[in-house]
């Protein structure tokens, strides 16, 4: 009777738009990793949601040649840009404007074209029970939901080439009292955009 109460269910939608981004662009002149931004409160996700899409760009576009975020960070820090980096994501905060004259520092610094923002703009877990049995729970729903935003930006011309927005909905019927984990949903949420770049 449980194993019919059973089962991982994933509810999706995805917006995108392609504007200047060709077929082999990306492998061609490779891509750079920007700190993502977060929700108040959620600042602590930003090494994980990098880490966990990275991982999953890797796997499933391994021609695709990036720079992780630590290592775009420690090439930030080492060529004197961390101020220049600091002004440009707060000016981003206020605008959705990424400066072009940072970019294209950044860009020159790391040998790669073109630049990955991801934004977080929500994630929630929660548990439902689901099915108990002289006061025990025996099955849970777990919960889990996303909502990730996604822009490549060009540091020739300062422009934006990709975006996508996508959100998800993660429920699993189960017995296993562990939450569903961050990096499950993120990778979930990666291989679905990651499947629209050209």
């Amino acid at each position: 009777m449980l194993s019919g109460c059973a089962g991982v269910q994933i509810h999706d939608s995805i917006q995108f738009n392609v504007f200047n981004l060709s077929k082999n662009d990306l492998s061609r002149y490779g891509l750079i990793f920007l700190t993502p931004s977060t929700p108040t409160g959620q600042e602590e996700d930003k090494q994980a949601l990098a880490l966990g899409f990275s991982e999953v760009l890797r796997q499933v576009r391994p021609d695709i040649c990036y720079v992780s975020m630590p290592e775009t960070l420690g090439a930030i820090n080492r060529a004197g840009l961390t101020d220049a980096y600091r002004d440009m994501y707060d000016e981003y905060r206020n605008t959705g404007i990424l400066k072009k004259t940072v970019l294209t520092e950044i860009s020159q610094h790391l040998q790669a074209r073109y630049l990955l923002q991801l934004k977080l703009a929500n994630f929630r877990q929660e548990t439902n029970s689901r099915f108990g049995l002289l006061g025990l729970r025996l099955v849970d729903t777990k919960l889990a939901n996303i909502r990730l935003f996604v822009q490549i930006w060009d540091a020739q011309n300062g422009g934006i080439v990709f975006e996508a927005i996508q959100e998800l909905n993660y429920a699993d019927d189960t017995t296993s009292e562990k939450p569903i984990s961050f990096r499950l949903i993120v990778e979930e949420t990666a291989r679905r955009v990651i499947a629209k770049l050209p």
